[in-house]
């Protein structure tokens, strides 16, 4: 019998061609898209057993590319044009400590952050982006075909500690490219980020950063008007119809999240919390103002709205391009990455300006005590200049790294480490992946000899190479 009615799954796009089609790929698409992604279930066992969790979060703000520790936060003013790079320096609120002349703000406010400036990301590469994501040495796909497996630390956080509130997804990203953020892998779909950039409605940028003047995206939690919320309790019915494939699909993890709890997960189409924590309009005039209107700056107010709303991870792709990433400066000639100064020259105040505003944000909503805040990319740049045949571009470099952190109730006011006098090299204390990583897991009262199972049923470790929280900051 014909319906009358749209179809309530119509967001599916079933007459398209990727949309709902009679295959495998796509009948679990339908099963998991707003179910499975949001990995509500696991919040909801959890919390049948009792298992309450402190309201802990962190943003990582994932600059794609690698940029640059001497043309940012470990400047080299002494050194040879070639080797200190085209930029100028400015003294911060930290005694001795300087960063590069378009950190301004970042400079006012040092204070509140810790300056990592020895970073060890031997191992890591980009596209995709996962060594660090992951703090696995293995998660490196171009040497290691099981490395796309390997889970990201929010997809692992999402399932030891899971969300704060049991109406938002644990796991959240703001996604440019798959290739530069690592998913569920061995814990199942289920575990896969929430992409809340197909959610919220965002500027669209072209792959240098040309505003298009059009919106994407807000769509997702939109249900057909003649089609009342009250409905979609039926509609859960879809969800025990995938039953009879569990066996066929055997041990891929895709059907984790349909079980008692997927179900439920229907709830966030019909509650709101996470539509309205994606709705910028519900937010004062006053603060969508002090964070401006760039694409990242709304994504990084977003995040804290998905935080305050009980989000636990959230990771936003700073990036336009989407191939290796807007960080990438290999050189001037090469388009539309540059080298340094075409390169860095507009990226560094808008990353000064969003930076500084989302920790001062988190701190006057006091969230800055259980929000932990990490800027990073996936590797530092070569000391020399002019690579590739440019100027001033830089190529990939491995050997050290810095980063930023703030918030989480740690002790900031510092730097931890340093680079050889060419910045080339890690000096004294080195960082590594898993040491970053035990830092996360310790902020959020995750045990580090915590393991967990894959698909196969496989008992991985949660540190597979180890690591130590940064002692430093405790």
């Amino acid at each position: 019998m014909p319906h009358s009615h749209p179809h309530a799954f119509g967001f599916l796009n079933a007459r398209d061609r990727e949309g709902l089609t009679l295959s495998r790929r796509n009948l679990l698409k339908a099963g998991l898209a707003g179910f499975g992604g949001l990995t509500l279930p696991a919040l909801l066992a959890a919390k049948d057993s009792g298992n309450a969790r402190q309201p802990k979060s962190v943003i990582l703000l994932w600059m794609a590319g690698g940029p640059s520790q001497i043309d940012t936060l470990d400047p080299k003013p002494d050194r040879p044009p070639e080797n200190r790079g085209p930029f100028g320096i400015t003294k911060t609120k930290l005694p001795g400590v300087i960063v590069c002349e378009h950190l301004p703000k970042l400079a006012a406010m040092l204070d509140r952050f810790t300056v990592i400036r020895s970073v060890d990301c031997r191992h890591s590469n980009h596209e995709p982006n996962t060594v660090m994501q992951t703090a696995n040495l293995l998660a490196e796909p171009r040497t290691n075909p099981e490395a796309r497996s390997y889970p990201a630390i929010g997809s692992l956080v999402a399932k030891l500690h899971g969300p704060n509130h049991p109406a938002t997804p644990a796991y959240v990203a703001f996604m440019r490219s798959r290739s530069h953020l690592a998913f569920g892998g061995f814990l199942g779909k289920s575990y896969d980020p929430f992409l809340a950039n197909e959610a919220a409605r965002l500027p669209v940028y072209d792959l240098v950063g040309g505003d298009t003047g059009q919106l994407s995206g807000g769509k997702m939690f939109e249900l057909p008007t003649d089609v009342p919320s009250d409905r979609m309790g039926s509609r859960q019915s879809l969800l025990r119809n995938f039953d009879r494939l569990r066996a066929d699909i055997d041990g891929s993890g895709s059907m984790a999240a349909l079980d008692k709890y997927g179900q439920q997960a229907v709830g966030m189409l019909t509650g709101g919390k996470v539509r309205d924590a994606l709705d910028l309009s519900k937010e004062p005039a006053a603060t969508r103002e002090k964070f401006g209107k760039h694409l990242w700056f709304q994504q990084a107010l977003l995040a804290r709205r998905l935080v305050e709303a009980g989000t636990a991870f959230v990771t936003l792709d700073l990036s336009y391009h989407t191939a290796s990433g807007t960080w990438d400066t290999h050189g001037d000639n090469i388009p539309p990455y540059g080298g340094i100064r075409k390169g860095l020259t507009p990226l560094l105040p808008l990353f000064d300006h969003l930076i500084t505003t989302l920790v001062s944000d988190l701190e006057q909503r006091g969230l800055l005590e259980q929000t932990l805040v990490i800027a990073m990319g996936e590797f530092g740049r070569t000391p020399q200049l002019g690579t590739q045949g440019s100027t001033d571009g830089r190529n990939h470099w491995p050997y050290v790294m810095s980063m930023l952190l703030a918030g989480g109730g740690l002790r900031h006011a510092q730097v931890i480490g340093s680079s050889e006098k060419d910045g080339g090299q890690i000096q004294e204390r080195p960082v590594r992946p898993g040491d970053l990583a035990a830092t996360i897991y310790r902020h959020f009262g995750v045990p580090l000899d915590s393991t967990y199972k894959d698909a196969t049923n496989r008992t991985l470790n949660l540190l597979p190479n180890g690591g130590d929280p940064i002692r430093e900051l405790f």
